[in-house]
């Protein structure tokens, strides 16, 4: 049986792509992209494309991972996409899974990695780490994401606020992932927290495509036009 490798694609810059990275998506019969729904283009996908072997031409495979938080029609979702994978594995060819980022750090691969870890033992995973959008954006930016004896929290969405306030009273930078929607909720939460008008304030989205938008203020400048609705994105919050 053919190995499954899954490739960490970074934050969008096929430029990020590590070494080997592209080595296992040039060695690849089959690719497999995660999309949010059917006829979607794959994020992950789009940003590989220009590294694929054109005299090779994989096999591409789209699977569905819907956005939703019922956990009944996620683990059926991981089960069902996990299975797909094994199969095309069992079929002996080499086989690539992308995500987008690290597989590591809020990727739907973890959910299926456990899945062919159970059902499938036999199948050897190796996985290859991708470039996450936090470092990419602190080197734009210019910022550090900690030094010293600094703390860092990294948010994946605003949903409990609560729990982000008493979250941010004991770390000195906040990182929020993933959902602009929801950053211009914890501004006043970050000063009641402590962080003062003099903190840094930084934001982006679409980091490392040709959309990218990246802002740097303190957090007293800040205005509600500093925000993005766009669901890649990212906003750091550094005490100073």
């Amino acid at each position: 049986m053919t190995d499954l490798v899954c490739v960490g694609c970074g934050p969008g810059d096929p430029d990020l792509l590590t070494v080997k990275a592209v080595k296992a998506i040039r060695n690849a019969d089959v690719i497999i992209c995660p999309t949010s729904k059917e006829g979607k283009t794959s994020i992950a996908y789009s940003i590989i494309t220009s590294v694929i072997d054109s005299s090779k031409k994989p096999e591409i495979i789209n699977l569905v991972f819907p956005m939703v938080k019922d956990k009944e029609t996620l683990e059926s979702t991981w089960e069902r996409n996990a299975q797909a994978i094994a199969n095309v594995i069992k079929s002996g060819k080499n086989v690539v899974y992308l995500t987008v980022g690290d597989p590591s750090l809020y990727s739907t691969w973890i959910y299926i990695q456990r899945e062919l870890k159970a059902k499938y033992p036999e199948i050897k995973i190796t996985v290859i780490p991708g470039i996450v959008s936090m470092f990419a954006f602190a080197s734009k930016v210019g910022i550090s994401i900690a030094e010293g004896d600094e703390t860092v929290a990294v948010i994946p969405a605003c949903y409990d606020l609560s729990r982000v306030k008493e979250t941010a009273k004991n770390c000195d930078t906040m990182i929020f992932l993933k959902d602009g929607r929801y950053f211009d909720q914890v501004i006043t939460l970050l000063k009641e927290a402590g962080f003062s008008d003099n903190s840094i304030f930084a934001i982006a989205q679409d980091i490392g495509t040709d959309e990218e938008i990246v802002k740097k203020l303190t957090l007293g400048e800040v205005t509600k036009d500093a925000f993005t609705n766009k669901y890649f994105s990212i906003m750091v919050v550094k005490r100073v």
